[in-house]
């Protein structure tokens, strides 16, 4: 689905005018003799990309502007995405460097000075970050309605598809003391959900570095009716017979300890898909997991060629194709995409403050950033990487181009405009 431009009305040609010259006016940018000539930066037309309907009803539902005196929602938004288009290693970098465009700012929409150190300090360890979680789900809800990140597989499966997994991050554990995860090492874990269609996260919760997956899984409320695709970590068969009544498809790796009996063993497909070795219904006989568990399950296991090696695969769906199972479970490479994406691309990996408020706050407007580059890539005509983007997007932030004509021809020299006027000023 691409964008739709509006084209506005020429305006009357002016007499007063040499040569009976006229410019059109498109929303800071003015068209003239068939140029586009761009009054605003890179960074501020990828500002307009978030609809400040949404932004409006966010900030009200929360009240994060309610008695405020100095930095307004906005400006906090637009500093803490700075930094991370920026990849700014500390609050210092990106207060300078918001002081050193000052003659933009009107363009980022913040009306009063850039914020300073201890300002910005404050109110990331002040302004309730859930209006930043909240602001990333309305945008993602949003670019889904108007038909972008839409699933490229599985158009069969009717069912939403999730991938559940999580990630490490290093901290300091003098300075983060309750991030607990090795004796003399601290580290924070994000628990993600990931959603399989835009492969952005539906879910995403920190806890400290020695939380079990599994544990937390047990505390997830997940969506009725959605296909989970999961490593062996999350194996709780308790946990699974549960989803399994709210009628969960769950397709997770099967740990080697496990103990079944085959029940029945299904036929594989002749002269293709010869990476699939077993298709069969299991029984488990272990002594809790068989109470835990009490039905049958399918075992499927294949032959891949990332691992090099033999992987067993279970679910508690049996109409599908033992190829639809191995795929699905294929696909669950895509939440280590995104954290890979997440982790080199976008400041994450260390902290700006030491207060959770301030960390959640980094966090969501991490992924806030990587939402609007995805869509970025999504409209783009060129055949953009996400790396290559955003390290073309740092050193043109503040470039005064057209972003669409940017993204589809980033290597294309900018008109000379100077030579072409001073010529058309000479007859």
């Amino acid at each position: 689905m691409k964008e739709k431009h509006i084209c506005p009305k020429r305006q009357k040609r002016n007499p007063s005018n040499k040569g009976g010259k006229f410019v059109l006016t498109i929303k800071n940018t003015k068209l003239y003799r068939g140029i586009v000539m761009v009054n605003v930066t890179l960074f501020s037309q990828i500002l307009q990309k978030i609809n400040r309907n949404i932004f409006a009803r966010v900030i009200k539902e929360y009240s994060t502007d309610k008695h405020n005196k100095g930095i307004n929602s906005w400006t906090h938004l637009v500093t803490m995405l700075f930094g991370q288009f920026a990849k700014c290693q500390s609050i210092r970098e990106i207060t300078n460097g918001l002081l050193s465009i000052s003659g933009n700012l009107n363009h980022l929409g913040i009306q009063r000075k850039s914020p300073s150190k201890s300002s910005l300090s404050y109110i990331n360890a002040t302004r309730d970050w859930q209006m930043f979680r909240e602001l990333f789900f309305s945008l993602y809800e949003d670019f889904q309605k108007r038909g972008y990140f839409q699933r490229k597989k599985f158009k069969g499966i009717k069912k939403k598809i999730f991938m559940l997994d999580s990630t490490i991050i290093s901290v300091c554990i003098k300075v983060f003391d309750w991030a607990k995860y090795k004796k003399e090492k601290g580290a924070i874990k994000l628990h993600t959900l990931l959603d399989y269609d835009g492969c952005m996260p539906k879910y995403v919760y920190m806890t400290d570095g020695k939380k079990a997956d599994v544990k937390h899984a047990n505390y997830m409320l997940l969506p009725e009716s959605s296909v989970i695709v999961a490593d062996r970590a999350y194996i709780d068969f308790k946990m699974l017979y549960r989803w399994m009544k709210e009628k969960i498809i769950f397709v997770i790796k099967l740990k080697d300890a496990i103990k079944y009996e085959q029940v029945k063993e299904f036929p594989l497909p002749e002269g293709k898909d010869e990476h699939i070795l077993k298709d069969e219904k299991i029984r488990l006989t272990g002594v809790d997991t068989k109470d835990h568990y009490p039905e049958c399950l399918r075992r499927v296991v294949v032959y891949s060629e990332t691992e090099k090696a033999d992987v067993e695969i279970i679910t508690n769906n049996f109409s599908w194709t033992a190829q639809t199972i191995s795929e699905l479970y294929k696909q669950r490479w895509s939440i280590e995409t995104f954290f890979k994406e997440l982790k080199q691309h976008l400041k994450i990996k260390s902290f700006l403050g030491t207060t959770e408020n301030a960390m959640w706050i980094q966090i969501w407007t991490a992924l806030i950033t990587l939402l609007l580059l995805k869509y970025l890539k999504e409209i783009s005509k060129y055949g953009w990487s996400l790396s290559n983007l955003i390290a073309f997007l740092r050193m043109n932030l503040f470039v005064k181009i057209l972003l669409t004509e940017w993204l589809d021809n980033p290597f294309k020299p900018p008109e000379d405009l100077s030579m072409k006027l001073r010529q058309e000023n000479l007859f």
